[in-house]
């Protein structure tokens, strides 16, 4: 018979009322186990599954690496797993995610191991973290794993903060822009052609009418307009849930003349970071290949390393394959070759990563200061560009009362 969850509520000895979930065959197997923990069942019944209308899990890497480095230290002072969980479900100040930790303990109460009960919630844990925690549970070492993971979903976080800090000042800049540019199109230029057509003078200068034109087409397209930007967004999104829209659109992303030198080292960055990660915890090779692929967040990268898992599968080094997926920067994939030769690869891959990410570090720092000047000329070069278009009209009345 399949395992069922069962939300049971029971008093200890002392009188105290705990609750839970467990998994279990049957309302009589979940008795069974509470009695053994030297409870009292007061109630035990079938979990219901719940409608869930939430888009994420409702939980931040910040709660997660908060939850690691606190559960590493409890297990480091040899408090049980159960225990652990029950205090650190009761103690989030996220209340989903310790809802989530109480579903867990329930899984462990219920003979699961930490990692399968983990699995159950991929939002939260993804396969990096449960393969971990596995690793952690066979070698005996699940405080070192933990303490690794806290200091590997840091570093990705810090990583992942750079870049996006860096394409938010272009981002913020253009949506600015392109509000500007609106209004002064809808609600400016237009008080400006009234008061031409008030002065008479005859026909305006080209740049002025270009401009008044753009102005009429965008007062009465607005509409329509949003409406092709919303139903783009939609396409993109549909373009990007297919495998093959995904890796035509992160090719292209990589191919990109500055962000994608950028976004080349930041998947460098992060390759090598989970892989040390993985293989100095101790899962195989072949493994750790596939959920860095799965977790690399690039199809082109994943293709890439998962062609590498296959010829490492038949025999061969890690080197040769990433030099031939040419991926890789030709010293990344030396210094693995060395890594592999002196059997030290995970501590290779993590001075890779060190290295890297702070060449990320650099590149971030480059590409912005390359964008600031390009979006300040862009955007004096549009605004001013409208502002002497609709003054031209002025300069030439002024011109004309002078001379008469």
């Amino acid at each position: 018979m399949a395992n069922a969850s069962f939300v049971w509520e029971a008093r200890t000895r002392e009188g105290d009322t705990k609750k839970g979930v467990m998994e279990a065959e049957s309302i009589e197997a979940v008795h069974s186990k509470l009695k053994l923990q030297l409870l009292q069942p007061v109630t035990v019944k079938k979990q219901g599954k719940a409608l869930s209308f939430s888009m994420g899990s409702g939980v931040k890497q910040e709660d997660i690496v908060i939850f690691t480095r606190l559960f590493a230290t409890m297990i480091d002072a040899g408090l049980p797993i159960v225990q652990c969980l029950d205090i650190l479900s009761t103690q989030s100040e996220n209340k989903r995610f310790g809802k989530i930790l109480g579903q867990i303990k329930g899984g462990v109460e219920g003979g699961l191991t930490l990692s399968d009960s983990m699995r159950k919630h991929p939002k939260v844990f993804d396969e990096l973290f449960v393969n971990l925690i596995a690793a952690g549970e066979v070698g005996g070492i699940l405080d070192t794993i933990l303490q690794r993971l806290s200091q590997y979903i840091e570093k990705a976080q810090k990583l992942k903060r750079r870049v996006k800090g860096a394409m938010m000042y272009p981002i913020i800049t253009l949506l600015i822009a392109a509000l500007v540019v609106t209004i002064l199109l809808t609600k400016v230029i237009p008080v400006f052609e009234k008061m031409f057509k008030e002065f008479g003078g005859g026909a305006l200068p080209k740049p002025t009418q270009i401009v008044i034109d753009i102005s009429h087409m965008l007062a009465n397209y607005l509409p329509y307009i949003v409406a092709f930007l919303i139903a783009m967004s939609f396409v993109l999104k549909a373009v990007l849930a297919n495998p093959k829209g995904r890796y035509a659109f992160d090719n292209l992303l990589l191919k990109l003349p500055v962000l994608g030198n950028v976004l080349r080292k930041v998947a460098v960055a992060r390759f090598t970071r989970t892989m040390g990660t993985l293989l100095s915890s101790g899962v195989p090779i072949l493994d750790a290949l596939e959920i860095v692929g799965k977790t690399s967040g690039n199809k082109v990268v994943e293709e890439a390393i998962m062609y590498a898992r296959s010829k490492i599968s038949e025999g061969k080094d890690m080197a040769g394959p990433l030099m031939e997926t040419a991926m890789f920067p030709p010293m990344v994939v030396q210094m693995i070759g060395v890594g592999e030769q002196t059997g030290a690869l995970d501590t290779m891959l993590t001075k890779i990563a060190d290295f890297y990410e702070e060449e990320v570090d650099v590149a971030v720092a480059s590409m912005t200061s390359m964008i600031e000047p390009l979006m300040m000329v862009f955007l004096g070069g549009v605004i001013g560009g409208l502002v002497i278009a609709m003054y031209m009209p002025i300069f030439e009345m002024a011109g004309s009362i002078k001379a008469g």
